[in-house]
């Protein structure tokens, strides 16, 4: 077996938001998968090592390293591989672009929550942190959501204009209207402190978050999460590995049942019109198998 070599720019040309959605959602539906994770530390300095494998789909491996304090010398803050192996044989199927995974895994685990539980005519849609994965919550929640107005939100104002001008986005200031104003919260920052607060949020919004994925990382503080109808993509990704659901678990600010539902259980993901929905997107190694099975069926295709 030659393995499929997939670059980014001609492997994204084949791929398709809503399309990927469906590939997740009847994935969901077959066996669950084996996943295990490896994680180091170097002071900010995070390798992760991800790996899984699904019965009759195949096996993947994906490790990336988060240095954020790369930036400063002009280097980018994530790297990584990704090598996706056949399921019969175990042989080399493909050799993907880290970032081409990531990036449609990433946002593509957002849209399909948000598509099951926010209100089918939002349009307004708050993005909180300007980096990479930003841009990429743009192009995928506007597929999901065309008639939607973006808006960004940034510790940093410049970062924010830099984010507007390749995006289109209208620039927040403060982040409390922004939040109260919003139908749809996207969350992707590396705080370690909550800055989405409880008391802000109204009935009907939904707040999906991407960011933390350490466990001393959380975005949003307990009452948001007290307040909500709370879901996460994978009980086995979240509850005990990221702060966002380990540290309230821990303290009793929740308890485990508050948790209502992961993805294996999609009929499960429901809300009424008036309910605040809550959902955590850990981002685990099963769901970069998936969408890898999916981006090279589209190269193959």
């Amino acid at each position: 077996m030659t393995p499929a070599i997939i670059p980014f720019e001609e492997g994204q040309k084949r791929l398709d938001w809503r399309a990927l959605v469906a590939a997740l959602t009847q994935k969901h539906q077959g066996p669950k998968a084996e996943i295990e994770d490896l994680f180091l530390y170097r002071g900010t300095d995070t390798l992760l090592s991800r790996s899984a494998w699904i019965d009759g789909m195949g096996l993947l491996t994906k490790t990336a390293t988060v240095f954020p304090g790369n930036p400063k010398s002009g280097q980018p803050m994530i790297g990584g591989g990704v090598m996706l192996f056949d399921d019969q044989s175990g042989q080399l199927a493909a050799v993907i672009d880290f970032h081409l995974i990531t990036k449609w895994k990433t946002a593509g685990d957002s849209l399909m929550a948000a598509l099951i539980l926010a209100k089918s005519d939002a349009r307004e849609i708050l993005i909180v942190g300007a980096g990479t994965v930003g841009r990429s919550l743009v192009e995928a929640f506007r597929a999901g959501f065309p008639e939607a107005n973006f808006t960004i939100w940034n510790r940093s104002p410049a970062g924010a204009q830099k984010f507007s001008e390749v995006t289109g986005a209208a620039v927040a200031y403060d982040l409390e209207m922004a939040v109260r104003a919003a139908d749809i919260i996207l969350t992707c920052t590396m705080s370690t402190d909550p800055i989405i607060k409880g008391a802000w949020l109204r009935p009907g919004q939904h707040l999906n978050m991407i960011g933390a994925y350490r466990p001393d990382m959380r975005e949003a503080d307990d009452e948001a999460l007290q307040k909500s109808r709370l879901f996460v993509d994978s009980f086995d990704t979240t509850l005990g590995h990221i702060g966002e659901l380990k540290i309230p678990l821990e303290t009793g600010a929740i308890v485990r049942d508050h948790v209502l539902a992961d993805y294996y259980d999609l009929a499960a993901f429901q809300a009424g019109s008036e309910d605040i929905t809550v959902f955590k997107n850990g981002g685990g190694a099963h769901l970069d198998l998936m969408t890898a099975r999916y981006v090279l069926d589209q190269w193959q295709g």
